[in-house]
């Protein structure tokens, strides 16, 4: 492991550059350098480092919104019950308000969609129910 306790003396730059080189000069070799960087946690990949961090916060917020509810409802008290009993009424209003703007969009949309089927109907009625027959030439074409 002295080549790799050099390399870190480096940094994470030098480890990026050297796996880069490895899939220029043989892709295995860099397949393979990129599989010791995630396995040895030198890239913070591991269970320290940013992104299990993140995956591990992700899934502490899905298991408490499963527990709790929406996030949004989770709060932990400010201490002062004059501003929750506010929070908590404001949030029930845009709530509201929320649920009133979504029927709104939806009759919207509806009074669009009936329009444009309304419209289609219309311009189906007026077309020739008959298609030409197959043995009258063409107009413009010639005989």
């Amino acid at each position: 492991m002295y080549l790799a306790e050099r390399i870190d003396d480096y940094g994470k730059p030098a480890w990026i550059a050297l796996m880069i080189l490895g899939f220029i000069v043989w892709w295995p070799m860099g397949l393979a350098i990129l599989g010791f960087l995630l396995w040895s946690r030198r890239m913070g990949c591991g269970y320290r480092g940013s992104w299990s961090g993140w995956r591990q916060g992700k899934w502490e917020r899905m298991r408490d919104m499963h527990r709790n509810g929406h996030p949004a409802r989770r709060h932990h008290g400010s201490g002062n019950t004059a501003f929750d009993d506010y929070r908590e009424e404001t949030l029930r209003r845009l709530e509201g308000e929320q649920s009133e703007f979504m029927e709104f969009l939806h009759n919207l949309r509806h009074a669009k969609d009936k329009a444009e089927f309304d419209q289609f109907m219309a311009e189906r009625r007026t077309r020739p129910q008959t298609p030409p027959a197959p043995d009258a030439p063409a107009p413009g074409a010639q005989s």
